[in-house]
């Protein structure tokens, strides 16, 4: 299974980014496949706070844009909302120490912990930091 960061929701999401038509092909895929996949919940939130800010968007999307879109994506079948269970804390501050995840890559070092909690190994992203975290492989857009 492979898991879906934020940024690519936010590229299939927002027309006017050089990325977006390849992300909305890939979720496109994902969803209509018969291959479960997954998005950490985390992503959800962080997806409606990036796709609503004004200092990211000019303008922004507004709260039921961003949610048309988020709940059309979370329709597939597919799809999982991966939540962090009991082991969540251990498994996040192991990888935060063995990653330096400190100040902004913290919130990286949680999807990750969260993935790795459910069994995902493999995240779509175009993100870089990433790949400080060795039990994951990362998956960018082609």
């Amino acid at each position: 299974m492979i898991a879906v960061d934020t940024n690519i929701l936010i590229y299939a999401h927002r027309r006017e980014l050089d990325r977006h038509k390849v992300a909305l092909e890939r979720l496109r895929e994902l969803a209509e496949g018969q291959t479960p996949w997954d998005i950490p919940v985390f992503t959800i939130r962080e997806f409606i706070k990036v796709a609503t800010h004004p200092r990211c968007f000019t303008p922004p999307s507004t709260l039921s844009e961003a949610h048309a879109d988020l709940n059309a994506i979370l329709a597939s079948p597919s799809v999982c909302v991966l939540r962090p269970g009991e082991l969540f804390p251990e498994i996040y501050q192991a990888r935060s120490l063995e990653a330096k995840a400190e100040g902004q890559l913290a919130f990286d070092a949680a999807i990750v912990a969260v993935c790795l909690e459910n069994g995902v190994r493999e995240i779509l992203t175009e993100d870089r930091d990433f790949a400080r975290f060795k039990e994951i492989t990362v998956h960018r857009l082609e």
